[in-house]
Order: structure tokens, then sequence, then C-alpha cells
């Protein structure tokens, strides 16, 4: 079996933990890859092997991230582009997107006996119109809709010719329902159980007393406008700002045709996760 090592070495506990996850899977007879440009950093005697990021995910079976949600969610993009399973090892502070902890390895071994799921997560797409050119932008967490600078924005959301929404507020975030416990939910959006395929809508910080998140089917097809005479709005994609919105631009949000394929080895890692990472914390 063949699987690509995504290590976040900025984190606390990753080079140990990346060491001792290289040699234990050596052990179960994986073949293991990374990319070129950590060769150089990257612990010696785990026998790796480097390439460039597209040629070694397209070639593995299973993608295995380690760090905290930043790493998971950059490995989660090669992921989904490829269509190939991701395991994430918490090496970081929350780590909600993690199915083992660093001091957990022990349950690599469900790799090989097969005593895992892999479930599939809904993600969305952001299709961008500027000047007659058209980006795309795939989003694991949320695509988000906000000014530079602390102003008031005004925002239409429409499906077809229907207005579902008309917001003031400081922005949009449209999330997954994997992202439902990232942005979205220190905006006061609910928690969605993962595994569930729709689209929520949030606003963030609201001038209204009575705007709430919203929930649309998959199906739909959302378009957003949003009033930029005062300031410069951007869309940011996953934490990355992917570009601004310019006049007579055309933006939909959509549920995307690739879905995240995420390991989970105990079979109960998301709720766990809500009570013991979310719950306690307050408790």
């Amino acid at each position: 079996m063949k699987a690509v090592i995504h290590p976040n070495f900025s984190k606390n506990n990753c080079y140990e933990t990346t060491s001792k996850v290289c040699l234990m899977l050596k052990d179960m007879g994986f073949e293991l890859f990374s990319y070129k440009n950590l060769e150089t950093v990257f612990p010696k005697k785990t026998s790796v092997r480097f390439g460039a990021p597209d040629a070694v995910t397209s070639n593995a079976e299973m993608i295995i991230a380690i760090g905290g949600d930043g790493t998971i969610l950059e490995a989660a993009h090669y992921a989904a582009k490829y269509d190939k399973p991701i395991l994430g090892i918490n090496t970081g502070r929350l780590g909600f997107m993690a199915a083992v902890e660093y001091d957990e390895l022990y349950k690599l071994s469900k790799l090989i006996s097969g005593h895992y799921t892999a479930q599939e997560r809904l993600l969305l797409e952001c299709i961008h119109t500027h000047g007659g050119v058209t980006n795309t932008y795939l989003s694991v967490n949320d695509i988000v809709f906000s000014a530079s600078i602390g102003h008031l924005l005004d925002f239409a959301v429409r499906t077809g010719d229907t207005v579902v929404s008309k917001v003031r507020a400081d922005g949009l975030i449209f999330s997954t329902p994997t992202g439902s416990t990232a942005y979205a939910l220190s905006a006061g959006g609910p928690i969605l159980a993962p595994d569930l395929m729709c689209i929520q809508m949030t606003p963030i910080c609201p001038h209204s007393l009575s705007s709430r998140t919203m929930i649309f089917s998959p199906e739909k097809e959302l378009s957003v406008t949003a009033d930029i005479s005062r300031t410069d709005v951007y869309i940011t994609s996953d934490g990355i700002t992917s570009a601004t919105i310019g006049a007579n631009d055309t933006i939909i949000v959509k549920s995307s045709e690739k879905k995240l394929r995420l390991i989970d080895i105990d079979g109960n890692t998301f709720f766990e996760a809500v009570n013991n990472k979310l719950l306690n914390p307050v408790k």
C-alpha cells in the first residue's frame, strides 16, 4: 500500500511523530512518499521517497497528514483533487479533523487490518467570473465574503430568480457540515453532523436581531452579490484569500461534485471531538 506523508514540522511533536509514523508504516509494509521540498528537513532513516506533490498524490492510495487542523485542511485539498482518503494525526492544539492523537499511534495498525471507515464529506465550490475570466475555488470548510476593514456590507443571496436573503453584516460564511465547527461556529452557527449533505450560510456580526443561519439543500446553486461601493470585498476559501469582487462579477456558491473521504479509525471521532475538544473546556 502506498501512502503520502503530509507533515507540518512547525507543529510541536510533529518531527518526532512523523519519524515514528514512518517507521511503523514501513514495518507494516507501506511504501511511503512525501514532497520534494521537504526532503532536506525530513527525519532520516524513514525510507521515504520524494517527488512533486501532484505526482506522488495521484499514485498513492491514501494521505496521512501530521500536524493541526490547518495541516489536515491543506492535505485535504490534494485528497479531494485525486479522490484519495486522508487520515489526520494531531500534533497541534485542537485537531478537530484528526482521527488519531500523536500518543495514539498504535491505532495505525487498523490501516492494515481494514478496521476503519472513510467518511464522505461534502465540499463547496465558489465559481467567480470577473472580466470574462472564471475561477473556481474548492472549499473543505468554508467560503467567506468579507471586507478588508470593518465596514458593514450589504449582501443579496438568490437561488434562480428568487431572493432568499438580504443581509447587512460584516460578512457571510458559506460552510460545509465539516466547516460548521470552524469559523461558522465562532459566528454563532450550529454544529452539523459531518455526514449531512447541505450548505450552511451564516452572517458575520449581522446588523439585525433576526438574522440567523440558513441551511440549504446540496442541489441549490446560490448566487451572491455584495455592495462594493464603499470598500473592497474579498472571497476567501478555507482561510486563503482568493479574489477581490469587482463590479458586474458573478458569484455562484454550490456543492462540488468532488467529495472528501476522511478516515475514521474509531467510528465515533466526530462526536468524541465535540465533547472532548469543544464542550469539556466550557464545562
